[in-house]
């Protein structure tokens, strides 16, 4: 008998691909969308992963971010930046959340894998200046760039996530799961 290879060992038993999220993974209860939802909510920066626009291939980068109305995230982007330019041809991407602590392994700390979908806010929505301030507030640092004219914001709605809470906790979270309303958003609903 011939060893699979390549194409085929990838498909698994019955010419199927296996489900990337079976296995240990459980679904979400109660503690794992409060931390989940945390987890958003406190969020000041992540990794966002998008398909490069020249080739198609994934890449990725750090962005600033704040939460929004409705459990998801802001964040302001240059128009100049890459990865603007693919979340306008894309806007389906990836956010990886969650900071190591300053002990232990980085890999036994919290984090959220998700899928969002981008989308863009019109400036000229009314609601631009509210998101401007609140956003000095979470990012002092950024009044440097926050009022230049190629900064805008983009919404990141949660589809679907994957929380990582350390070793052997894991939970897989519908959009609905990932919903939680804060005083403290940035965006409104």
């Amino acid at each position: 008998m011939t060893e699979p290879t390549g194409e085929d060992r990838a498909m698994g038993e019955g010419g199927r691909r296996p489900d990337p999220v079976a296995g240990p993974v459980a679904d979400a209860d109660d503690g794992t969308r409060a931390e989940a939802q945390a987890l958003i909510r406190d969020a000041r920066f992540g990794t966002l992963a998008f398909t490069h626009p020249d080739d198609g291939l994934p890449f990725a980068s750090r962005i600033a971010l704040a939460p929004d109305a409705g459990g998801g995230l802001l964040a302001c982007l240059s128009a100049i930046a890459l990865h603007s330019r693919a979340l306008t041809l894309a806007p389906d991407c990836a956010l990886l959340l969650g900071e190591p602590g300053p002990k232990g392994d980085p890999l036994t700390h919290a984090r959220l894998s998700l899928r969002v979908h981008a989308e863009w806010l019109d400036p000229a929505d009314g609601s631009d200046a509210q998101r401007r301030a609140a956003w000095r507030t979470h990012h002092p640092r950024s009044a440097v760039y926050l009022d230049l004219p190629d900064f805008r914001f983009v919404r990141l709605t949660p589809r679907f996530g994957l929380l990582n809470g350390g070793f052997g906790r894991a939970a897989r979270l519908g959009a609905g799961d990932l919903r939680g309303v804060d005083e403290d958003c940035v965006g409104e609903d």
